[in-house]
């Protein structure tokens, strides 16, 4: 599989109004709206990526004869990143309505003010044995949650294809996720350039999670 990388901001689109609320203090401060912004975000990014898989003719019967309509060949398996990108999972259930799901938790524990290690701790997902794999979080702020995530799905089988999907992430962690996991498809919202020393990522959004669920 080809290395691709799809910034749907790059084009003014409904999206980008989307993205424009995401981001807007005024407007994070409805929480329902942020998650359903994220929901819509998803259902969009979810329609960009069902381009790319494989389909197959099926013979549908009307009320007046019958069609030959492309339907998708395969289900694919979509994994969530708790808790922040449930929002964006369920947006992409909407489009995938008979995927098979997974979840997993992938957070940051600091050992200082600037530095952390990521822990993955709770795992639940179908065998993705030569599945289309499709990994969604929100925020791609040094990529190390998701390619840890990826690792540990690992122990269920090996894809066929891998696709991850963000709104939001840094130059710094989308290389990182080019790097280590180079057969991915990535399609992201939009890709900023600055990461701090905490790894926030600026201008950003702010911490998903605590916008979409409240503070931790």
């Amino acid at each position: 599989m080809e290395k691709v990388i799809n910034i749907l901001s790059k084009n003014s689109s409904i999206f980008t109004q989307i993205m424009s609320e995401l981001r807007d203090v005024d407007i994070q401060t409805d929480r329902m709206r942020f998650r359903f912004n994220l929901e819509r975000a998803g259902e969009l990014m979810a329609y960009e990526i069902s381009r790319y898989l494989a389909y197959e003719n099926k013979t549908v019967t009307t009320p007046l004869g019958t069609a030959d309509v492309p339907v998708l060949k395969d289900q694919p398996v979509i994994v969530g990143i708790l808790r922040a990108g449930l929002p964006l999972h369920q947006g992409f259930l909407r489009i995938f309505d008979h995927a098979d799901n997974g979840f997993i938790s992938a957070y940051r524990q600091h050992t200082n003010e600037n530095e952390f290690v990521i822990k993955v701790e709770y795992m639940a997902c179908p065998d993705i044995e030569n599945r289309t794999l499709i990994l969604v979080d929100p925020m791609i702020a040094t990529g190390k949650s998701l390619y840890l995530s990826y690792q540990s799905l690992l122990s269920l089988g090996t894809p066929k294809e891998v696709y991850i999907a963000g709104v939001i992430g840094s130059e710094e962690g989308v290389r990182y996720l080019r790097l280590n996991i180079p057969h991915a498809k990535i399609f992201i919202g939009d890709v900023d350039k600055e990461l701090t020393a905490k790894s926030y990522i600026v201008p950003g959004l702010g911490d998903a999670g605590d916008l979409a669920y409240g503070l931790k």
